[in-house]
């Protein structure tokens, strides 16, 4: 029982640390752009009034306060979550893929929801201002989680410098090998870098027609540090699991399940937030690339988890 309290309680905490954060980062952003609490306002409005056209949305305090209560209350409940998986992995590593699935689940689902309830919204917040707002309330969370368990750290994952550093060298491997393909399919088409200018442009300038790009340093090296800071990102949760992997190998099975995911979601992304890229891109060309990226990722991982992978292949037969 007072296991049980802890992890509640402790959960709600780590909950509401993230809520305050994604809070904190939204009133950065809508002060950023002169307009304070405006997200919470257009996210209360398509969430209980229903209203799809952001022009009628006032900033208002009924939208604001009640968006905030239901925000604060739906990120305690995913930190209750968050947290009984940390703790029961001391006993069952196997709880921390569930954990990482959870989360990732949480962030396609609050993209679906958002898109299902008001999509006109999304074109004045930003779709990357939200998945940035919820990665860093994820991050608070899982910090705030861990702080104090440097010992539960080193039990599930092992040495934590070895796993920073293959998740940093697989995620930047993943980074380059899409980086060498979209450039190569670039210059065969005799534009090049106009798949990064592309995506900079649609992502940071909102940028709706492709025949309106014009290709610049600028845009090319601003895509190019999300793309690779995404890849690292991916790279360290990968590790993680792979840490758990040497202890029990069928975990590799939903490793390769989460690179799965990751190729699906991006572009299910693509085709809900910005549908007119994979008429300017084609979406064979960026599964080619995710599909590069992986086999380079896996190709890095597994020189390292060979007693994993054979145990594994082994347990199949």
């Amino acid at each position: 029982m007072a296991s049980n309290s802890r992890y509640l309680r402790e959960g709600i905490v780590a909950g509401l640390i993230g809520a305050a954060i994604i809070a904190v980062w939204f009133l950065i952003y809508d002060a950023a752009r002169g307009r304070p609490f405006r997200t919470p306002a257009l996210l209360g409005a398509a969430t209980f009034e229903g209203v799809r056209d952001p022009a009628l949305v006032p900033t208002a305090a009924h939208l604001v306060l009640p968006y905030t209560v239901l925000h604060g209350v739906v990120f305690a409940m995913i930190g209750v979550l968050i947290a009984y998986l940390i703790f029961s992995a001391q006993r069952q590593p196997s709880r921390l893929l569930a954990m990482f699935i959870a989360l990732m689940c949480f962030e396609v689902f609050f993209l679906a929801i958002v898109t299902w309830l008001a999509h006109p919204v999304l074109n004045e917040l930003g779709w990357w201002a939200i998945l940035l707002g919820n990665a860093l309330a994820a991050a608070g969370m899982l910090i705030y989680l861990f702080v104090g368990r440097r010992a539960l750290g080193r039990a599930l994952l092992g040495p934590w410098p070895r796993v920073a550093r293959e998740g940093l060298l697989a995620g930047l491997a993943g980074a380059v090998a899409v980086a060498a393909w979209f450039l190569a399919y670039d210059l065969a088409a005799g534009v090049p870098l106009r798949t990064p200018a592309l995506l900079g442009a649609a992502l940071f300038h909102g940028l709706r027609d492709p025949d309106a790009l014009v290709i610049s340093l600028p845009l090319v090296l601003q895509y190019t540090v999300v793309h690779g800071l995404v890849f690292i990102l991916f790279g360290w949760a990968v590790a993680g699991l792979l840490a758990l992997a040497d202890r029990e190998p069928r975990l590799l099975f939903g490793i390769f399940m989460l690179f799965c995911c990751f190729e699906v979601f991006f572009v299910a992304l693509v085709a809900i937030l910005a549908e007119w890229l994979l008429e300017a891109l084609a979406w064979w060309t960026i599964l080619a690339a995710n599909l590069l990226a992986t086999v380079a990722m896996l190709g890095y991982f597994f020189r390292g988890h060979r007693m994993a992978w054979r145990e594994f292949l082994a347990a199949r037969h």
